[in-house]
């Protein structure tokens, strides 16, 4: 997978690093066989003018996902990153092959699309959210690990007493 960086965001290795994390665990959790061919992240002012205005799309024709970052928080971006990725693993199911129109309005016109646009919410938020919780729990157990000795015979002095 393509990672390309057209943007100025500050931390962009650190949010590249997370992603090399997430990305596996999204693909097994999804359950797509291939991922997306580029993920590219995208600056665009204008955009980010709009009180509501575009995060990310993917194009199933290409696998690609597009990420707009301008003044956007990592995290947000990863959320968008979760979400487009479901949009992948339904293009691999097939769920794209169907002739749909995906014009203003799209998911309040056609039930079909809908549904897939909750998926994606709902799946997206979800798998993000468990790798993240899954991230913290790992590092509790590490700095466990780095002090557990030290805690268990504090804690039995305290209890022994």
């Amino acid at each position: 997978m393509k990672i390309t960086n057209n943007s100025h965001m500050q931390r962009f290795e650190e949010l590249q690093e997370l992603l090399k994390e997430f990305c596996p665990f999204a693909k097994e959790r999804m359950g797509f066989s291939n991922y997306p061919s580029n993920i590219t992240f995208q600056d665009d002012a204008e955009n980010a003018s709009n009180m509501l205005g575009k995060t990310a799309y993917y194009d199933p024709a290409s696998s690609s996902i597009t990420v707009f970052v301008t003044n956007r928080h990592p995290k947000d971006i990863l959320r968008s990153v979760s979400h487009e990725l479901v949009h992948h693993a339904q293009n691999e199911r097939g769920d794209f092959d169907q002739d749909m129109e995906m014009g203003e309005g799209y998911a309040q016109k056609n039930e079909y699309l809908r549904e897939m646009e909750k998926e994606a919410y709902t799946e997206g938020n979800l798998v993000l959210r468990d790798w993240e919780d899954g991230r913290r729990i790992e590092s509790l157990k590490e700095v466990f690990n780095r002090r557990g000795v030290r805690l268990y015979d504090r804690l039995m002095k305290r209890l022994l007493r």
